[in-house]
């Protein structure tokens, strides 16, 4: 079989792009589209995105489970972790960490080389503690329980007046 370099290469930066673009959207879904993250974003500065894949049903397909969240989880593979600015469009790259078994993949060199993952899998690895270490900015404990109160106290409320 003969390989046109330039067609494949094409082909490849397009499916980067492609699935790049496929994440920010599910990102940016997630903090504009649900409601538990809407109500995250009233309350706080910003919104973490824990994004891990799952496979469907039909035991082939994956598909991407996004969970906003107020604090840092711990790092574990096959997720992705993503910190949204509350009331903006920016979206930051905490990691990326893909499963085990495709670790190889992403190393220089090889079609799917990535620098951004590979620093993850290497943080994770050796500095696991400096993934899950709270940031400065995080918000304290006692007002993260505040925050996930009155938003169950809202959540109550509008359960009261849904129709039956």
């Amino acid at each position: 079989m003969k390989i046109n370099l330039l067609e494949t290469h094409d082909r490849l930066d397009h499916f980067k792009q492609d699935q790049a673009l496929q994440i920010f959207q599910g990102a940016d879904d997630c903090m504009k589209r649900n409601s538990l993250s809407l109500m995250l974003q009233e309350h706080s500065p910003y919104v973490y995105l824990l994004a891990h894949p799952r496979t469907a049903d039909d035991g082939v397909n994956k598909r991407m489970i996004w969970q906003p969240r107020l604090t840092k989880p711990k790092a574990q593979t096959n997720s992705y972790l993503f910190r949204g600015i509350s009331k903006s469009d920016i979206v930051q790259v905490i990691w990326l960490i893909p499963p085990r078994e495709m670790w190889s993949q992403y190393e220089k060199g090889k079609v799917c080389e990535s620098e951004e993952v590979m620093t993850s899998i290497a943080n994770f690895l050796q500095h696991r503690e400096e993934l899950e270490r709270r940031d400065l900015e995080d918000l304290s404990d006692e007002r993260i329980f505040e925050i996930y109160q009155q938003i169950d106290k809202e959540m109550k409320k509008m359960k009261k007046f849904e129709p039956v």
